[in-house]
């Protein structure tokens, strides 16, 4: 065997086996974050009942369609979102959960017929594939106000009628955006706190002084902190993962072998800043306020706790830059959209970015002492 790669091998055996002989580590890399999970999987994980927040696209210019729209916003059972102006915006929304369905009224919606002299129409209902139970029941809701309106104009004849279009998508429930931001906290956890609560420790001992005067080289020992991170950060994410699939029935789309290589370039990703601020820091009172100033703005801003798209676009614009942001971004499309590496360029190429300048930063600042 290489004597490089031996090395390399050999170090990463010593800090996996000094991770898991430390109960603290094991409380903080694996327990830790499942405490979060039971938290917002509680919080989140059984809110999936029917709230009737819908979307009115009122494509028609008739008046009978205008009074009709009017009078469906002061109806208490309708929470009409007055942002989504098409379908689009509307099926976006209802992917992300923030909308139940959409109702349409066509062009023709309330336009008098030339045969019988009265309008008439079809309004349409398009609701999400896995949110069939809230489509039916509008349906009913809207048939039930048509047949009234039937009964006042002919007494008989439906001339307002009202159909259902489930889409092709399925939305996303509040858990499926919580448990991608939980995991990039837990990322967080492995790659950047386990190096800057270790690294310290390690040069107030002397262990990395005297590592030095042996033919270790820093890449060699970049290398096997990186393998092992990376077993580390597999078995605690397996453990959210079997929990959050048992317990609260997480649904993953995507191709779990794509879905696991994403998770290791992610560890490899974050662990670089990690390795940055432990290797720079000469003790823990150096370590601690400059890791929070990184970790902090990524916690908040990069969709850990709450999905990107509730803040202001300029917000949204700026952390898009954030090196957790297109991770905790991946996960989320891979595990709830399916999504493939192809389709994930722009984020696979902003951690590229980002991989190359952690590392440029983190083998200059590094020192042994």
């Amino acid at each position: 065997m290489n004597s490089s790669l031996y090395t390399i091998i050999t170090f990463a055996r010593i800090n996996t086996k000094r991770f898991f002989r430390d109960r603290l580590s094991i409380f903080f890399g694996i327990l830790f974050p499942l405490i979060f999970l039971f938290v917002f999987g509680g919080i989140f994980g059984g809110s999936d009942g029917v709230s009737f927040r819908v979307a009115l696209i009122n494509q028609s210019d008739s008046s009978f369609a205008q009074d009709f729209a009017k009078n469906l916003e002061k109806q208490k059972v309708f929470n009409i979102d007055t942002e989504s102006k098409t379908l689009e915006a509307a099926k976006e929304k209802m992917i992300r959960s923030q909308l139940d369905a959409a109702i349409i009224l066509p062009e023709d919606f309330g336009q008098v017929a030339a045969t019988s002299q009265k309008p008439s129409g079809q309004a349409v209902v398009y609701y999400t594939q896995n949110n069939d139970q809230a489509g039916q029941t509008l349906q009913s809701l809207l048939q039930g106000s048509f047949k009234q309106i039937n009964q006042e104009l002919t007494g008989a004849t439906d001339l307002f009628t009202v159909k259902g279009e489930a889409l092709k998508n399925q939305s996303l429930s509040q858990f499926d955006y919580t448990f991608a931001g939980l995991l990039g906290f837990s990322l967080l956890g492995i790659g950047v706190f386990g190096p800057v609560n270790v690294f310290p420790e390690l040069k107030k001992q002397g262990i990395l002084r005297r590592l030095s005067t042996t033919p270790l080289k820093v890449w060699q020992y970049f290398s096997s902190i990186a393998i092992s991170q990376s077993i580390i950060g597999i078995v605690s994410l397996a453990v959210m993962f079997a929990v959050a699939i048992t317990v609260f029935q997480l649904q993953i789309a995507g191709n779990p072998l794509e879905l696991v290589g994403f998770l290791l370039l992610s560890i490899v990703l974050i662990l670089g800043i990690g390795l940055a601020i432990g290797g720079w820091a000469k003790n823990e009172r150096q370590a601690a306020p400059l890791s929070n100033i990184v970790v902090f703005p990524m916690m908040f801003l990069s969709g850990t706790f709450f999905p990107r798209f509730l803040m202001p676009e300029w917000l949204q614009n700026a952390s898009a830059f954030l090196p957790l942001t297109p991770v905790i971004d991946g996960i989320r499309l891979i595990i709830t959209e399916g999504a493939h590496f192809v389709n994930l360029l722009p984020q696979l190429g902003l951690m590229a970015a980002w991989l190359v300048v952690v590392y440029v930063i983190a083998f200059r600042v590094f020192r042994w002492e």
